[in-house]
């Protein structure tokens, strides 16, 4: 479970740097958009490229990516210039 937190931390870390609203969002939003993320984009994608703690990280990411950018447009997050 604490494994899964802490990939679900990076995926959702990694997602923030590709889209520039990480940093305004926050640790706990990041892990949150890492776990719904991967979750998201293994369903969509299916399970392909490496794993780790149960999580294919590819999907994993590309998921993330889209539930930051829902997320930030809906509260209204923009990127920092």
């Amino acid at each position: 479970m604490i494994w899964s937190l802490i990939v679900g931390a990076i995926i959702g870390a990694i997602a923030g740097a590709i889209t520039n609203r990480g940093a305004a969002m926050g640790w706990i939003a990041n892990i949150a958009a890492g776990l719904v993320g991967s979750a998201l984009g293994q369903w969509l994608l299916g399970t392909w490229g490496p794993s780790l703690a149960g999580m294919a990280l590819f999907p994993s990411i590309i998921g993330a990516v889209i539930v930051v950018l829902i997320v930030s447009y809906v509260m209204g997050i923009s990127a920092r210039k």
